[in-house]
């Protein structure tokens, strides 16, 4: 494929702002196969650098690749920089038995302070190719990047991507949208790495896409593939569904999109990054919309009509600007994030009966003990407000 970028070798030129949505899958704890001695992760690193050609790092501190800025660190990381890359890492893992977790750049996850006891593997493959009317996209390609790709080319139809800080395969397993429309709009097939090892392409009409969700975030397969998540410690990441042990995995995706003026296109993209601007705390490290819309209201409405708005527990604060963001105001800790979530959560059910879904996935180890925030970090305050 062609216009591929290299990833950047420096951890401090991450880009928080585009990252796949982390599917949720089993706990991790610090206990049975999950809870591999130092030395066989060690072996382990060894093995598969040799026979997948990819070097992974260990005790690698993951707040860096999260758009959140929170989380331990992963027993080991790799990067995938291209979909073969991926199928091996992925091989490799599933040979052996190693609990992974696929991320593409971060965003819609919340890392556990204590981490993740598996192998994380980064999904960077950002080959694309535009065929007539089609954008093929590899799973780690931003989809705002598409979404200005497809405006170059005069497509039109994943104009709503821009606002999306996700990749294309994290798109495809969340059926991201925004501003009315959404991935089940446009897609047409994905290619999928299968548990058994094999590749297929499959029509979009099998992945029984809907608001905020498809049959890979459900039990038939995983975004991840993995066994990575909350768990029973995570009540707001209860509401998550679990899905297969071992699922499917997206490699590629194909957009069917409509010939329309660049220009147009333009002015489409313009205006959604405005609105964006006005509306959302892009400037401030968060993990995107907290919860998912109920039918014919907002959550951040909600959560603004509870007195939330600025809320704040340690240095996780619910967004000023928009309530369905909590934000990381400093030195945020992931106990933080989620508590907050919590709250936000129990207040919301409280007042008005409706329990909210989390789109946010929290993952990693919360077996141990929750954190208190410190006075420096400050004083778990809710601050009323509402524009």
């Amino acid at each position: 494929m062609s216009g591929r970028d290299n990833e950047p070798t420096d951890r401090r030129d991450r880009g928080g702002a585009s990252a796949e949505p982390a599917a949720p899958t089993r706990a991790a704890t610090t206990s049975g196969p999950a809870a591999r001695a130092a030395s066989e992760w060690a072996r382990l690193a060894l093995e598969m650098s040799a026979e997948t050609g990819v070097r992974p790092r260990r005790n690698e501190p993951l707040a860096g690749y999260t758009s959140m800025r929170v989380g331990g660190p992963a027993d080991l990381l790799a990067v995938a920089r291209e979909a073969p890359a991926l199928m091996a890492v992925v091989g490799f893992a599933r040979a052996r038995g190693v609990p992974f977790l696929v991320l593409g750049r971060g965003s819609n996850v919340v890392v556990a302070d204590a981490g993740i006891r598996a192998l994380v593997i980064l999904s960077r493959g950002e080959g694309w190719r535009i065929d007539g009317d089609r954008l093929i996209a590899e799973a780690g390609l931003p989809l705002a990047r598409a979404a200005m790709l497809c405006q170059r080319a005069g497509l039109s139809g994943l104009e709503f991507g821009v606002a999306i800080p996700g990749t294309v395969g994290g798109a495809v397993w969340a059926n991201a949208g925004a501003h009315g429309a959404d991935v089940a709009g446009v897609l047409e097939s994905v290619t999928m790495l299968r548990a058994d090892g094999t590749v297929a392409t499959e029509p979009a009409s099998a992945l029984s896409l809907s608001y905020r969700d498809s049959r890979l975030k459900q039990g038939e397969g995983s975004a991840t593939g993995a066994s990575v998540t909350a768990g029973d410690a995570a009540p707001v990441a209860a509401t998550a569904p679990t899905p297969a042990t071992i699922g499917d995995l997206v490699l590629t995706a194909t957009f069917k999109l409509t010939p329309a003026d660049p220009a147009a296109i333009k002015a489409g993209l313009d205006e959604i990054r405005r609105w964006r601007r006005e509306h959302q705390p892009l400037n401030q490290p968060s993990a995107g919309s907290v919860f998912r819309n109920p039918p014919g209201d907002s959550a951040g409405r909600l959560i603004d009509a509870c007195g939330l708005r600025g809320a704040r527990l340690g240095d996780a604060s619910i967004s000023e600007k928009h309530a369905n963001f909590i934000v990381n105001m400093g030195t945020a800790t992931a106990e933080d994030v989620r508590r907050l979530a919590e709250r936000a959560r129990a207040a919301v059910a409280e007042r008005f009966g409706i329990d909210l879904v989390c789109e946010v996935q929290f993952v990693g180890d919360w077996s141990g003990p929750k954190q208190k925030p410190s006075a420096a970090r400050g004083r778990d305050r809710p601050r009323p407000g509402s524009e």
